[in-house]
């Protein structure tokens, strides 16, 4: 919690670098997806239009405030933003400055709201306001994303929590897998790309346990099951999501067994594959349906800046609409403009 609250330069820097990108965008807005033309004389154009009003219900990373603001106004849609208490003060000035710049521009400063108070019974009110949200992104832990999908009457957009597996294959390359691993795991716990379970195929056995002990002198707590860990593993290590300096690991039979256990447990969110074999790589994207599937590759880069997005509001592990980092693009639905030239249906 405490990573995701701080706003040192670096990060105070990401977050402009991040307005920049989304402004440097073209605007989704009018986009056509697709035309065509129909034998009774229409043509038939599919085009971007916005949303609406999107609620972000967010319980404790400041940096969303920008995110929110840039992409919701970038996509044409206006924000109605309810942070939470631990970023209750640094999101309120970058609310602040988010309007000031509207003002600049001569934007409409009401495109960029927030809610201010750290009052529960908000986001239980923001949830029933069908004649003014269009839909609810909830950024947080699994309790709030809970609460939501339970109480919404709005839509909503769910970003949920980032059950993270890396699968080793036979075919892996040990200072690969040592790379992508490591960098995975620990170079930021906190975030929901972070890895939370190594699996290893048992053929790969020793490729795995040289892993587990870097893991380990790297100062990751691993709970381990057919390996030398920290310490055994129990059922609850298995569809964890620490966000710590703690890590499952587990030795599987096959590729199968893994692709099992991914769906058993998995968050749908991202998911990797370590190998050099093809037909390995390929049945394990055609097996799984994660919004994310990664070959050798840190699932840090789950991330919308990293995917040419520049920002994201969210990660979208359902399956409607969009799935994956949420841009400005996947803030927009489409409508049908049609046109005729006195045409009549006969």
């Amino acid at each position: 919690m405490l990573d995701g609250l701080v706003l040192d330069d670096a990060r105070v820097e990401a977050i402009c670098n991040s307005l920049r990108a989304v402004a440097a965008q073209d605007e989704p807005v009018g986009e056509g997806r697709a035309a065509w033309d129909q034998p009774a004389g229409l043509h038939i154009e599919r085009v971007r239009t916005p949303w609406g009003v999107i609620g972000v219900i967010d319980e404790s990373r400041p940096n969303v405030t920008a995110d929110a603001g840039a992409l919701c106004l970038k996509s044409g849609n206006a924000v109605s933003w309810r942070g939470g208490s631990g970023s209750f003060h640094s999101s309120g000035v970058i609310h602040e400055c988010l309007v000031a710049g509207l003002a600049e521009a001569g934007l409409p400063k009401d495109a960029i709201q927030r809610v201010p108070t750290r009052e529960r019974a908000a986001v239980s009110e923001m949830l029933t306001m069908v004649d003014t949200i269009d839909v609810i992104v909830p950024r947080g832990g699994k309790s709030l994303v809970g609460l939501v999908q339970r109480e919404a009457r709005v839509p909503v957009f769910a970003h949920l929590e980032g059950i993270v597996h890396i699968y080793i294959d036979p075919s892996a390359d040990l200072e690969t897998a040592k790379r992508v691993v490591l960098n995975a795991k620990t170079r930021r716990t906190g975030i929901c790309g972070a890895a939370e379970c190594l699996l290893v195929h048992k053929e790969a056995r020793e490729m795995g346990q040289a892993l587990v002990d870097m893991l380990v002198e790297n100062g990751v707590e691993m709970r381990s099951e057919g390996l030398r860990g920290s310490q055994e593993a129990t059922e609850d290590d298995w569809g964890r999501e620490y966000l710590d300096m703690v890590m499952a690991a587990r030795v599987v039979e096959e590729i199968d067994g893994a692709i099992a256990h991914i769906r058993t447990y998995g968050s749908q969110h991202t998911d990797c594959i370590i190998a050099e074999d093809a037909d390995a790589v390929t049945l394990f994207f055609t097996r799984l349906d994660s919004a994310i599937l990664m070959h050798n590759a840190s699932t840090q880069f789950a991330d919308g800046g990293e995917f040419g997005m520049g920002a994201e509001i969210g990660i979208a592990t359902g399956k409607m609409h969009a799935r994956g980092p949420v841009g400005a693009a996947q803030l927009t639905s489409f409508k049908y403009i049609v046109r005729g030239d006195g045409t009549v249906r006969s």
